[in-house]
């Protein structure tokens, strides 16, 4: 029976029986069906399907109510089988539960594999095989996946889909601008735009391809439209792609015309991490003799000079896309570990990476900084100061607070010194110490009573908050040394992650994001996830030691990983987990080199 199952979740979950529609039960029957499907065949433990489907408030009786729920899926799937007899697609093992259908089955699985199709098709230089392929897969979608489903594991598997099905479509325009069909495709880009009002691609293509169609002035008022929309809503400006785009505008560049669509695969480039905005050019573009040029255009050189290239938008999304702007070699395995796997790097006509550029020394502070005290030492500062205030009444406040500030080099506190001696000179002042049994005035005894609570218990508090880990704990915010320290890291991150896209020579010559390999180049503490043995994953931020033997297993069974997204699906982390990871970690393709190759599956 189960080679006439079909299953959708490209919008309303449905299943089908040949022909008739299968009615699926309750919602959180629905949903452990939806759990099995995500696994693509895998079996999932019984604790893994509790933790999907009830991920803040699991049933007391976890296992006996998802035992109701695979019986109830068991008796709609396989009517005809037997109550005592072992189910033939709704299976128990000891690893936990598995469905068993054909992959094709599963309409999702259809999609990421039309995508990966056209992916092919294209790299070949079939454009309208391409598009074919493309419009196929874009005709299962039905709508957002997973509605009605709470929790980290869904909203993963459904925020993937929906960019999935983003780039999908950017990439069907993409291929039928370089058709020439910059006039059909105007109307349809106005719509992707409307619903995908920051996707930068999007607007490139919009852009291009009213300026194509001699619409010179909606183009520029479609760049100034989404410039104002950045720059109200966030606070930024368009990448530097568009930018150059919109120059390009402004100086009728003959490049941009339209030229005649050829059959050359195009070389791909690694996958661009998700932080940064500047992306390459997305394809190289040669001005062919007699192509027509746009009014008010300057006459070309006697020369042929090579056409520029029209620069791609950025798109922040997983590897699995086609050729275009920030695309990786690779696809990833995704939700279904049945997708094919990653396309051979022998296979691409990649042309050599550019000469390495040293990474320039993150810049030096505007003034020296000192020696950071000890923690030890600063507790222990703390410690006999207090002490040496509450033990002498508060007569010795103003020594501790001067030393604090001859310590720290702190007018601030060399004033607060001073005030707490004057305090203590005033309430000497206030005791009458020629005529000790003359009757203090009751005003006079209260104002004294005062100024020696302050300068006692209100000077140790003083005291004790001068300690910079209490302050930052109170404050939330961290010290300064430390924040340093975050923002150096930071930046070198950020400049690995830039050499890592401009310059992928990097990643085998430097050990970007391999800890674990010597060297002497600092990348911030990057580490690439699909390379790194299980005892560099377990000191990462929020990971169990088993947690990283499972990454390992699940990385050498199914593939490697392809972004954040995908990640935290195949290894069912909650968000508060993946978030601390985000700056952290890479999802590179394999090492396409046989000694890199090795030393990623080690």
């Amino acid at each position: 029976m189960s080679g006439q199952l079909r299953f959708e979740i490209l919008g309303p979950q449905r299943a089908w029986y040949a022909e008739r529609e299968i009615d699926l039960g309750p919602a959180k029957q629905r949903a452990v069906l939806a759990v099995l499907l995500l696994a693509g065949g895998r079996p999932v433990s019984t604790g893994q399907i509790v933790d999907a489907v009830w991920p803040e408030d699991p049933p007391a009786n976890g296992p006996n109510v998802v035992q109701k729920y695979v019986a109830g899926l068991r008796r709609v799937l396989e009517p005809d089988r037997s109550p005592r007899t072992p189910g033939q697609v709704l299976s128990l093992t000891d690893a936990g539960y598995s469905l068993r259908v054909d992959p094709e089955a599963v309409d999702a699985v259809r999609f990421e594999r039309g995508v990966q199709a056209a992916r092919q098709r294209h790299t070949t230089g079939r454009t309208d095989d391409a598009l074919a392929e493309l419009a196929a897969a874009l005709d299962l979608w039905q709508g957002e996946p997973f509605t009605g489903f709470a929790g980290p594991i869904f909203e993963a598997a459904r925020q993937r889909l929906v960019e999935l099905r983003a780039v999908a479509l950017e990439t069907r325009s993409e291929l039928t601008l370089d058709l020439g069909r910059h006039r059909e495709t105007i109307g349809e880009l106005v719509e992707l735009v409307a619903e995908f009002p920051v996707r930068e691609r999007l607007r490139h293509q919009l852009v291009l391809a009213l300026y194509r169609s001699g619409r010179q002035a909606e183009a520029l008022a479609a760049y100034r439209e989404f410039g104002d929309l950045l720059r109200e809503e966030y606070g930024i400006e368009p990448g530097e792609a568009l930018q150059e785009l919109h120059r390009r505008i402004l100086r009728s560049d003959p490049t941009l015309a339209a030229t005649p669509h050829t059959a050359e695969p195009q070389a791909q480039r690694p996958a661009e991490p998700q932080a940064q905005r500047t992306v390459q050019p997305q394809a190289q573009r040669t001005a062919a003799p007699g192509t027509p040029k746009p009014a008010n255009t300057a006459p070309a050189p006697e020369t042929p000079q090579p056409a520029a290239p029209v620069p791609g938008p950025e798109s922040s999304r997983p590897a699995t896309t086609l050729p275009g702007p920030a695309t990786s070699v690779v696809a990833p395995v995704g939700l279904f570990p049945s997708l094919p796997g990653p396309a051979s790097p022998s296979a691409l006509s990649v042309p050599p990476p550019p000469a390495l550029v040293p990474l320039p020394p993150p810049a030096a502070p505007t003034k020296p900084t000192r020696r950071e005290t000890p923690r030890w030492a600063s507790r222990t500062v703390t410690i006999l100061g207090t002490v040496l205030v509450l033990l002498s009444f508060g007569c010795l406040t103003w020594l501790v607070i001067l030393a604090y500030a001859g310590w720290r080099r702190s007018w601030r506190l060399a004033v607060a010194g001073l005030g707490y001696l004057a305090l203590l000179v005033v309430e000497v002042v206030m005791l009458d110490v020629e005529s000790p049994d003359a009757e203090v005035p009751g005003p006079q005894a209260v104002t004294f009573l005062g100024l020696a609570l302050i300068t006692w218990l209100a000077g140790a508090v003083h005291v004790v908050l001068l300690s910079r880990g209490l302050w930052a704990a109170i404050t939330g915010r961290p010290d300064s040394a430390r924040g340093r320290a975050d923002e150096e890291r930071r930046i070198r991150r950020e400049h690995s992650r830039y050499l890592l896209y401009h310059y992928p020579a990097a990643r085998a010559e430097l050990g970007l994001g391999r800890p674990d390999l010597p060297g002497t180049f600092d990348d911030g503490g990057l580490v690439d996830v699909n390379a790194v043995p299980e005892q560099v994953l377990t000191t990462l931020p929020g990971l169990t030691s088993e947690q990283g033997r499972q990454i390992v297993v699940d990385r050498w069974l199914r593939g490697p990983y392809a972004s954040m997204e995908e990640f935290a699906s195949r290894c069912l982390l909650p968000p508060s987990a993946t978030e601390p990871l985000r700056d952290l970690l890479l999802f590179l393709p394999p090492a396409s080199r046989p000694d890199e190759a090795r030393t990623s599956g080690s």
